[in-house]
């Protein structure tokens, strides 16, 4: 059975997209941290992080890293979050948030009800910054 990630990469669930490439995406989180928040997944089903190749680990890292940068140029944070947990769905993915301080890392103070409106803005805020960074290629169209 596909996951929900796997549901919103084929298309069949809505996604904010900010990222594609042959390996992975990295679309919105539907519970943000902040606006911005970005989980990084891979195209291919892995359920736990260190189920995944050393390759795919590397190349997932290297696109949070780059949408890290973008959202401290964003949204002007001081900082990108990156977390692995894994516990919510049962398909690798890395979250990468813009951060200010430590209180940003605590998961309960997840947005459950964002406004669609700033979802939409933060995603197209996102792309432009990727854009400016050179990533035109991998940056998809608003989604």
């Amino acid at each position: 059975m596909s996951t929900v990630f796997t549901k919103i990469i084929q298309g069949e669930l809505p996604g904010r997209f900010v990222w594609q490439d042959e390996t992975c995406v990295g679309f919105l989180s539907i519970n943000p941290l902040a606006h911005g928040h970005t989980l990084v997944v891979p195209r291919r089903e892995v359920d736990r992080w260190t189920d995944a190749d050393g390759e795919l680990v590397a190349h997932l890292t290297r696109v949070a890293h780059r949408i890290g940068q973008a959202q401290v140029q964003a949204f002007d944070s001081a900082r990108a979050g990156l977390a692995v947990a894994g516990y919510e769905i049962d398909h690798l993915h890395v979250h990468v948030w813009p951060s200010n301080s430590m209180d940003d890392f605590d998961f309960s103070n997840a947005m459950t009800a964002p406004d669609p409106e700033m979802m939409d803005e933060a995603a197209a805020t996102l792309r432009a910054a990727l854009r400016v960074l050179g990533e035109t290629d991998r940056v998809p169209d608003a989604s």
